[in-house]
């Protein structure tokens, strides 16, 4: 049965329309596409500024949004309003590097001193009399220091 439907398809060249686009239909650039590069109609474009950085005890007609009647909105109004999410401006990059560094620089230092004052070996090692043969579980075991061998290899 598969096969008889192969065999009965149509080509696609039936099917798919012959017409195409003609080369007329693209658009010249005017001398209106120059003076308005936004596409945006000719609307007036307010500085973008976010509105959490105006005066938010200042006389505002909408005091929420920081925002007087028949003001331009900018058209990423969205991204600018107060709404959006906040501006973090409590510091620059140059004083954040600062920070960062005395934090590395702290750790760091904290590291040596410790290593310079820590002792790697105890300072006076300890011997037992026997080597502790009995206590450690008699003659076959392997003995601990007796007194008088070397301390450290």
């Amino acid at each position: 049965m598969l096969s008889r439907r192969i065999a009965a398809a149509r080509p696609l060249t039936r099917v798919l329309p012959t017409t195409r686009p003609s080369l007329t239909q693209i658009r010249n650039i005017t001398q209106a596409d120059i003076e308005d590069p936004n596409m945006n109609g000719g609307y007036e474009q307010p500085p973008p500024i976010k509105r959490q950085l105006r005066d938010p005890y200042g006389d505002w007609w909408d005091k929420q949004e920081r925002r007087n009647y028949n003001e331009p909105v900018h058209e990423d109004n969205d991204i600018l309003g107060v709404f959006s999410p906040e501006e973090y401006r409590h510091f620059g990059a140059g004083w954040g590097g600062v920070l960062m560094g005395t934090f590395i620089l702290s750790v760091v230092g904290l590291g040596l001193t410790v290593k310079m004052f820590y002792p790697d070996k105890k300072a006076v090692p300890r011997t037992f009399p026997d080597g502790l043969e009995v206590e450690l579980g008699g003659p076959s075991v392997l003995l601990a220091k007796k007194p008088g061998e070397d301390t450290y290899p």
